[in-house]
């Protein structure tokens, strides 16, 4: 029943458990107290504190079901990725480092172990400096958001070019070891590795819960807060001939990807040209084209000779 339908408010929290244990840490990091009794997943939130469509939506996008993106709480679902910011850093990352000390003879006279944890420690500060940017920068911002502030310097798509799981460097480290490091006493080793495996995993799911729930939120709120300003400001029967240009409707990325677009280049360019990735020039053309009505390379350069965004000279208009 539950993989038909997804985890629902009325099932019982240990029916959740038994289907999925690794969202253990999840409902930690929402700061739900263990002893769920037979108590129901509403209720248990409700006792908690924690909004329930958001602890449901992340529960079935990390048992791979059904999950809901448009009835989250932003400030819960912020709560939880600074809680799991905190797991990484204050607990799975440290216990890692003491293990491996531990499994690879480590001191001052291994060269090979010395480089080993320098590697890791190398990665927990590229962690560590990812971590706090997303607290100091991306949450504060939305929290701004929240507030009904926004800000002409700054959109999440800015931050979603970059926006990487940091994973993969846990996954050499693993190759490292198991393809590469010779001992014979590998319980310990074994073990740590394990962690390893586990942390990657963890790190994985992370990143889909940023990626799928919380930054389509916040393009979603900054949506909401264009509209609320776009209606606050519009012209007076007397200032009818004052509307607003079609250019205003596009952020400064947007003109980017339209005069990349109107010089005829593909989306692959296009991301190498702005150092973006292949899937937000892509989110940005769709977004583009939603606001313009303009779905055509063709048409969008049109629009960009008509607005002034490229000269005559730069258009190729070979694709429609």
């Amino acid at each position: 029943m539950i993989k038909e339908t997804g985890y629902l408010p009325g099932h019982n929290m240990r029916e959740l458990i038994r289907d999925n244990a690794m969202l253990l840490p999840a409902i930690s990091r929402f700061n739900i107290a263990f002893g769920f009794g037979d108590r129901t997943v509403e209720k248990i939130c409700a006792d908690n504190g924690v909004d329930t469509p958001t602890f449901l939506s992340v529960c079935n996008l990390l048992s791979s079901y059904k999950y809901d993106t448009h009835h989250m709480d932003l400030p819960t679902l912020i709560q939880y990725l600074r809680r799991a910011h905190t797991s990484f850093m204050d607990v799975a990352l440290p216990r890692i480092r003491h293990h491996l000390i531990e499994a690879i003879n480590y001191s001052e006279t291994n060269e090979t172990a010395l480089l080993l944890i320098r590697f890791f420690d190398n990665y927990v500060q590229e962690v560590k400096r990812h971590m706090e940017y997303e607290n100091d920068v991306i949450f504060k911002y939305v929290d701004s958001l929240l507030e009904g502030k926004t800000d002409p310097e700054f959109n999440i798509s800015m931050f979603t070019g970059n926006h990487t799981h940091m994973a993969s460097t846990l996954n050499e480290l693993k190759d490292i070891f198991i393809h590469h490091y010779h001992q014979r006493d590998n319980i310990r080793l074994s073990a740590v590795l394990f962690d390893i495996i586990t942390c990657e995993q963890d790190m994985m799911s992370h990143f889909e819960v940023e990626n799928n729930l919380f930054l389509p939120a916040v393009v979603e709120l900054e949506e909401q807060l264009k509209l609320s300003d776009a209606s606050a400001s519009e012209p007076s029967p007397g200032d009818a001939d004052k509307s607003e240009s079609p250019l205003d409707l596009l952020s400064e990325r947007e003109r980017d990807i339209v005069r990349e677009v109107a010089r005829g280049k593909s989306n692959k360019e296009i991301a190498d040209a702005l150092f973006i990735s292949v899937h937000t020039v892509a989110t940005h053309r769709r977004n583009i084209s939603a606001k313009l009505g303009i779905h055509s390379s063709a048409g969008l350069a049109i629009f960009a000779i008509i607005n002034h965004l490229v000269d005559l000279s730069d258009i190729s208009i070979s694709n429609t």
